[in-house]
């Protein structure tokens, strides 16, 4: 079975497992599911998976140059440039190849947090206030482009293109299921992957929160770059984003980042300052009217703020308000 058939029956299942939950929801939660809401994320799934026909297509040709460049036959024998043959398939070959795929994954979706352009693309996936196995299929569609780019040190190195897909698609599986609230805590894999809890930090709107748990299945590189942290399920869980689109209409939830940036680009007096509301972390401004998420948290920790609960209502608007 190759990438392409595993792809294809996670689709399936993607769609029968949304199906389900929405079943349950009926029953056991009927504010989980917003009609309309579940209908614009259907529809950026839907235009995420057309688009993918082609740039998945363009990123197997792309690994496979990438490949044959720096891992070209020698004697018959695929030899990195570097010297050491090019890695097989052994089984073990195939564990290692998930690992960096998912040390791949950690730093693309940190760097779709953490720099303005890719979170303009990125916060579509976060842009909905309900989370759901429905959200886990409202992706940007401009992230399909670049993240390519992540991975393609992997095929460099010797591993195969395919294997790379393969392990790609894996995580993509994961990184679906991960988007539901009806599942409870997994006990002590809790330490090792990153689970259903985990992810509900990753998608809260909650301050202390903000830019957490960007692993794929693992959590081991969160804990070691020090974006980690566990959900404290005394306090309440707001999902979204605290500048959401305001709309169900698909253009507006794919291009209303873009919008702002363009915005404060054309209020900007220097090319620095061009360049830092671009590719800078969202929040950033030259003269601190906005601040980043980096700077909201440091000032929560000085003040020994552990929690938006602990905030007064006047207080988080105020923070919410300069998160930019």
């Amino acid at each position: 079975m190759d990438y392409t058939q595993i792809q294809f029956i996670g689709g399936i299942c993607f769609v029968l497992l949304i199906i389900v939950e929405i079943i349950l929801s009926l029953k056991y939660d009927r504010e989980l599911y917003e009609w309309k809401d579940l209908a614009a994320s259907s529809s950026l799934g839907i235009g995420s998976a057309l688009i993918a026909i082609f740039t998945k297509a363009m990123t197997l040709a792309f690994f496979f140059l990438v490949y044959n460049i720096f891992n070209p036959e020698v004697d018959g024998v695929r030899t990195n440039i570097m010297g050491w043959e090019a890695f097989g398939w052994a089984w073990y070959i195939w564990i290692i190849c998930q690992i960096a795929d998912d040390f791949s994954y950690y730093w693309f979706h940190r760097a779709n947090h953490e720099i303005r352009f890719f979170w303009a693309a990125h916060i579509v996936h976060h842009s909905s206030d309900h989370f759901n196995l429905g959200t886990g299929v409202r992706n940007g569609w401009v992230t399909l482009f670049y993240k390519p780019l992540f991975y393609m040190w992997m095929p460099a190195i010797g591993f195969h293109p395919i294997m790379v897909m393969t392990c790609l698609v894996i995580e993509a599986l994961w990184q679906f299921q991960l988007h539901t609230q009806l599942l409870p805590r997994l006990g002590w894999l809790e330490k090792i992957l990153n689970t259903h809890k985990h992810h509900h930090v990753h998608h809260s709107s909650n301050l202390e929160y903000l830019d957490k748990n960007h692993g794929g299945y693992l959590n081991i590189f969160d804990k070691l770059f020090g974006t980690f942290k566990d959900l404290d399920e005394r306090n309440v869980t707001h999902f979204g984003v605290l500048h959401p689109p305001n709309s169900y209409h698909p253009w507006t939830i794919l291009t209303h980042e873009y919008r702002d940036i363009w915005n404060d680009v054309k209020s900007a007096k220097t090319w620095k300052e061009r360049f830092m509301y671009t590719f800078g972390p969202p929040g950033w401004s030259p003269d601190g009217t906005t601040k980043t998420v980096k700077q909201i948290q440091r000032e929560m920790e000085a003040k020994n703020i552990k929690s938006q609960s602990e905030m007064s209502e006047e207080v988080f608007s105020h923070e919410a308000e300069i998160v930019g």
